[in-house]
């Protein structure tokens, strides 16, 4: 990668969006917001997740610009505000990984790729001061993921803090009974029940799953697009 040609490429991108939002611009990119901004934040992020599934490095390269484009656009708005601008995106970023990569950038010692996971977290918690309090540790997954990515997310914080959801049942146990109680409702018709335990059945599965090194995500968006195949060619 020539660095004059990154140079020239992130400051062209820079006053191209500077152009779209100013007064000869256009009216459109004129009148977005944070908040306008967010569906097409969260449509460019999956379009690049569905490139990556396809492995079309075309198609990923061309995503990949799509998403910056909201990047870029996002930090232009938080500039407008005097709040931030990109230049400090970037370096915050760039400071964020050497402080969390200090086996790489300073003296800690790893073995391997389980003792620098667990030292990232160790440092983010401290960064973001959540050092004694479990509860916000697990508030502080985002909201906004997708279920399934979120119980993933929840499954592993909780088991980093040594926290046991279901007593001293194991996975298998717990899915056993789960579905058990689940064959109950189905029989008595409760819906409500039935839905509360469908629920109970998912994140323990999503729990399994992570366990295994796998993400229960992936897992059910590889399903789905295999799904879809079986029946792309029919008419």
């Amino acid at each position: 990668m020539n660095k004059g040609q990154l140079i020239q490429a992130i400051i062209g991108l820079v006053d191209l969006v500077s152009r779209l939002r100013g007064p000869a611009g256009c009216p459109w990119d004129a009148k977005q917001t944070d908040a306008s901004l967010k569906t097409y934040l969260l449509e460019e992020t999956y379009e690049v997740l569905e490139a990556i599934e396809n492995e079309g490095p075309e198609e990923v390269c061309q995503e990949l610009g799509d998403l910056l484009f909201q990047v870029v656009f996002l930090a232009k708005l938080a500039e407008e505000r005097d709040e931030y601008d990109l230049v400090e995106v970037m370096e915050r970023i760039t400071q964020k990984m050497i402080n969390r990569h200090p086996h790489v950038f300073g003296s800690k010692v790893v073995s391997g790729t389980e003792d620098v996971a667990e030292n990232w977290h160790n440092i983010k918690r401290t960064e973001k001061g959540r050092l004694n309090s479990k509860g916000s540790l697990l508030k502080s997954v985002p909201k906004s993921l997708p279920a399934l990515l979120r119980a993933h997310r929840l499954n592993e914080r909780a088991s980093r803090m040594g926290l046991k959801i279901s007593g001293s049942k194991n996975l298998e146990e717990q899915l056993e009974a789960a579905f058990r109680l689940l064959q109950d409702e189905m029989i008595k018709g409760n819906r409500d029940g039935m839905g509360y335990l469908i629920g109970e059945l998912l994140f323990v599965l999503a729990d399994l799953a992570r366990v295994h090194g796998l993400n229960s995500e992936h897992i059910l968006r590889e399903k789905n697009n295999r799904f879809v195949s079986n029946f792309k060619d029919e008419k």
